[in-house]
């Protein structure tokens, strides 16, 4: 009999158990993804108490910048009219350092930074020196040539005059370390002393050299702590919320994010849009596919073939004309009105007319596409990698001998990658709190109903398997067999116990 009592009390703490179990499996299905999304929520938007703040106070991620240059091989025959053939040197690898300072948040549910960068030198990843030497258009006397081409023809006779007294020629061969940071050039003081406001440059003169210890503008932008709908978006740049480099409202509209976080929740229906001062306008990229980068689920978001293309081929970028062929983006109004164009490397996703007027370009997908991938649920790159080209259009411009019998072409100077992988203790960390957690949780709620339901049969079954002999027990006299099942007898037996005839059946 104790015996008994206790299974009975076992099964029903374990029935207990089961409902515990269940009801804390269906809340937890009902409330963890909201709790999930709160947590995220108040993880991601620019608060000093959030997980993500000093990931984007001070970005852990190590970035570095790729520089392939194109090396001219025949600058003597582009002289003479024929077609430039050039050869890819580099990667010229550099640590990028970036930090921000001047954070002030402010009271409209902004922060307003300056995010400065610096950059070093890295032999180890680098195939080269700093101090190789590279074939490269000048710049200066090509750019300053073609401004003047519609000038008059005594200016451009003076303009030859004070390029060979200066020793410059339409060619130069300098080191990598020049080229990127910057010589000195006898024109460009020239030029600075007569007209102070043509060029950015007071001193030395490289491709890079505004960019080395140096900010990217006052960026203000939303906190999203007060307003979620707006977080990371940009609300000013440098005071402004468009610019006016460009010939349309829609181009200079300044879009997107500063480009290292985004809205969190992601879906493929989502874009990526960011501002980028060194392009001088917003990018829009769009997503192409899932994909997993150490355990993290990612969406890959890729350039659109509309990203540089002219405005016949894509109207709403008429505003960044006067256009030349697809695919090459001109940059002058925002470069001192040198004819400097901006493209995808080795003219990928362009016309094809503009790779095959230059010897030694092989487009590819493979090594020339930019991407980004992006945590879906937090908005946070987790690998990204933006390749660009520069490009300078020169020609032969009457009345200037530096510039020769030079055929009309777009010539690459360079393409550069910026690439970064979260890693180490910061992908420890994320990975720990903002996506194992919650797949721990969300496993949990299912784990705890499946559990509920099996520890609630377990009282049904026990009151199922003693329900027979219970029955059996209460009725006195009842004959049963050996195994607990009532006899074929049993009717006999009451109608003999109850004094009544029995009379079997013929």
């Amino acid at each position: 009999m104790g015996s008994h009592v206790r299974a009975r009390r076992a099964a029903v703490a374990l029935g207990f158990a089961g409902l515990l179990c269940a009801v804390l499996g269906a809340v937890m299905i009902v409330m963890v993804p909201s709790i999930i999304k709160q947590q995220v929520l108040k993880n991601v938007r620019i608060d000093p108490n959030s997980i993500s703040f000093n990931m984007w106070k001070e970005i852990p991620v190590p970035f570095y910048l790729s520089v392939y240059f194109f090396d001219i091989v025949n600058p003597s025959e582009i002289l003479q009219g024929r077609k430039p053939q050039v050869r890819e040197r580099g990667p010229y690898v550099y640590r990028e350092f970036r930090h921000k300072s001047n954070i002030t948040f402010n009271d409209n549910d902004t922060v307003s930074f300056l995010e400065y960068r610096s950059y070093q030198f890295q032999p180890h990843k680098s195939r080269g020196l700093e101090s190789d030497y590279i074939v490269m258009p000048n710049i200066l006397v090509l750019a300053a040539a073609l401004m003047m081409e519609n000038g008059p023809i005594s200016l451009k006779l003076i303009m030859t005059l004070a390029f060979s007294t200066l020793g410059e020629r339409a060619f130069m061969n300098r080191t990598v370390s020049e080229i990127m940071w910057g010589y000195e050039d006898p024109l460009l003081h020239l030029i600075n002393k007569y007209f102070p406001s043509m060029f950015p440059f007071k001193g030395k003169f490289g491709l890079f050299a505004e960019l080395n210890n140096s900010n990217s503008g006052l960026f203000t932008v939303f906190t999203g702590v007060q307003n979620f709908s707006r977080i990371h978006l940009v609300d000013k740049w440098n005071g402004v919320s468009k610019v006016n480099f460009w010939h349309s409202d829609q181009c200079n509209m300044i879009n997107g994010t500063s480009g290292q976080m985004w809205a969190p929740f992601m879906t493929p229906e989502s874009s990526l849009e960011f501002y980028s001062p060194d392009a001088c306008r917003s990018m829009k990229l769009v997503y192409k596919e899932e994909g997993v980068f150490e355990g993290i689920p990612t969406f890959r978001f890729v350039a659109p073939n509309t990203l540089f293309a002219n405005g016949t081929v894509y109207p709403p970028n008429e505003g960044f004309c006067p256009c030349m062929e697809s695919g090459i983006q001109n940059v002058s109004t925002c470069r001192f009105n040198a004819p400097l164009f901006l493209s995808h490397p080795h003219f990928y996703n362009a016309d094809p007319v503009l790779a095959e007027a230059v010897s030694g370009l092989h487009p590819n997908p493979e090594e020339h596409s930019l991407f980004l991938d992006i945590h879906p649920v937090t908005g946070i790159p987790m690998n990204c990698s933006v390749k660009l080209q520069l490009n300078l259009y020169i020609k032969s411009v009457k009345g200037i001998g530096q510039t020769g019998k030079i055929e009309p072409v777009v010539l690459p100077l360079l393409w550069f990658g910026e690439s970064g992988a979260m890693e180490g203790e910061t992908l420890q960390t994320f990975y720990t709190q903002l996506v194992l957690m919650p797949k721990v949780l969300h496993y949990a709620q299912y784990v705890l109903l499946a559990l509920g339901c099996v520890l609630l049969l377990i009282p049904v079954i026990y009151q199922i398997r003693n329900q027979g002999p219970k029955d059996a027990e209460s009725q006195p006299g009842l004959a049963t067999q050996p195994d607990g099942l009532p006899s074929p007898y049993t009717p006999l037996l009451q109608d003999s116990l109850r004094g009544q005839p029995t009379s079997p059946k013929a």
